[in-house]
């Protein structure tokens, strides 16, 4: 019998036969990969997130973890941490300012808003803080003010995913996903990222904010609740013994381990096969991890858990320093949920606004200092706290005492995880509507959360869409190294 030209032994077409045996070369070592990281074992069969990542670290990292107080809505800076003394006399007054709120356009004639707080100088630094923050006040010289941070965009959704995701598009990883992916997770037990919202409802764009992007699924943030069950339904079945739950997960994975053969490339299935075994896990690890009312009364005292209006963001505080002590990289914790006065989103009455979510959270994030430092958590501990913009020293398009939002020009600050403590960098015009010295955009920000975290920001990749992604951008961006220790 004649065989067929470019057939090979007259049964396969020659390239069908390169391109099997290619592929199957591919998959061979695809398979050793995974077998050698357990990836088809009992335990964890699916979990890329759950186990450390092969990364070099060619920096000396100082924090181990992350605590990101996100004032929702967007804080008024001259009115907390940026004094601007002549911007009293002028309120009222009408001036030519250039602005960068959501209109932008409103340059001539704008009514100013003077600062509705008088500010004192605290701490050996003498920093300058409003009367809103009496608590904050006292730990002035272990935190690091930025007082001339940036945003590309003065809108709410967009501005919230370039502080959480570095872009004003969506579908980026976050950087508690950047976190995790490049350190790994530091408990096998529990979630390496962990977000827990205002109980008025989650911030504009919702799961946006946490999500793990383009990268495995396993690497997005799960949302904790402060009270009762951490996540839902993560009790044992009823009538079900754990060695019994735990034959069913078992088995569960390995079924689900020969289904994701040949599917390698689905994060979602992978991140699902993971969350069972971790969920298992959690069953016995989250509830202690959650049980803040184990606390002895004078800590819940120092935080302001004491059935006043500080209650809940106190708790929240409570159980990201509990989750820090279990090792967990990256927990965010939101002040603000809804719109309008439900966050910092201050348009109307400023007072009122700021009044409210300042008292209930002073107290808590200067008791979670003062409680990390003492248990000597604070040096490995970055604290970050901001929101997604400022505000304007102007009523652009806001009524009565309410400001605008102002992305030219706006305040953060860090504590802790080898940052410097007492000190100021940076600095907005003498009305805080703009940044003038010492320019600081989001990315700069990220860098410098990276690189505390012992990761270089502008060589810490992941390869999509045929580009080495990074949350920094393709450009990178620098470290505020004037606040490193």
């Amino acid at each position: 019998m004649k065989i067929p030209r470019n057939t090979f032994c007259g049964q396969t077409q020659r390239r069908e036969f390169l391109h099997t045996v290619g592929g199957g070369f591919t998959s061979l070592a695809l398979t050793g990969m995974l077998a050698r990281d357990g990836f088809f074992g009992q335990s964890a069969a699916a979990a890329p997130a759950n186990s450390p990542v092969a990364k070099l670290q060619p920096l000396p990292g100082k924090a181990k973890s992350v605590i990101f107080l996100f004032m929702y809505g967007g804080p008024s800076h001259m009115d907390t941490f940026d004094y601007k003394p002549k911007l009293y006399p002028l309120d009222g007054q009408r001036i030519d300012v250039k602005t960068f709120g959501r209109g932008g356009k409103k340059n001539k004639g704008q009514r100013v808003v003077g600062p509705k707080w008088a500010f004192k100088p605290y701490g050996k630094c003498g920093k300058m803080v409003s009367d809103l923050f009496p608590h904050l006040g006292g730990c002035v010289d272990d935190m690091a003010f930025i007082h001339s941070m940036t945003a590309d965009s003065p809108i709410h959704g967009s501005a919230m995913l370039m502080m959480n995701s570095g872009s004003v598009i969506s579908g980026k990883p976050s950087l508690g996903s950047w976190v995790n992916y490049g350190l790994g997770t530091g408990n096998d037990n529990l979630p390496g990222y962990v977000v827990m919202l205002d109980g008025k409802g989650g911030p504009i764009s919702g799961a946006k904010n946490w999500t793990s992007g383009y990268m495995p699924a396993s690497y997005q943030g799960t949302v904790f609740r402060s009270q009762g069950d951490p996540i839902l339904n993560l009790q044992h079945a009823k009538g079900m013994k754990a060695a019994e739950q735990r034959q069913v997960i078992t088995s569960l994975n390995q079924l689900n381990a020969q289904h994701l053969a040949g599917r390698e490339d689905n994060s979602n299935l992978s991140a699902r096969i993971a969350s069972y075994e971790l969920a298992y896990k959690m069953q016995s690890a989250a509830p202690e991890a959650i049980d803040v009312n184990a606390e002895p009364q004078h800590v819940k005292d120092l935080y302001g858990l004491d059935g006043s209006r500080t209650d809940d963001f106190a708790r929240k505080c409570i159980l990201a320093r509990r989750l820090v002590e279990r090792d967990v990289r990256f927990i965010q914790i939101y002040s603000g949920g809804a719109h309008n006065d439900a966050n910092w989103d201050a348009h109307g009455d400023l007072e009122k606004n700021h009044n409210y979510h300042a008292g209930n959270t002073d107290k808590p994030i200067a008791g979670l200092l003062k409680d990390l430092k003492q248990r000597g958590l604070l040096d490995e501990t970055l604290v970050v706290w901001g929101g997604e913009f400022g505000r304007q020293p102007t009523a652009e398009y806001a009524k009565g005492t309410g400001r605008d939002h102002n992305a030219y020009g706006f305040t953060m600050w860090m504590a802790g995880g080898g940052t410097k403590g007492g000190v100021s960098v940076g600095q907005t015009d003498e009305l805080g509507s703009a940044a003038v010295e010492n320019r600081y955009h989001v990315r700069n920000l990220h860098a410098t959360v990276l690189q505390l975290m012992g990761l270089d920001p502008n060589n810490l990749s992941y390869f999509y869409g045929g580009l080495n992604q990074k949350l920094v951008g393709v450009e990178g961006a620098e470290s505020i190294h004037q606040i490193i220790a």
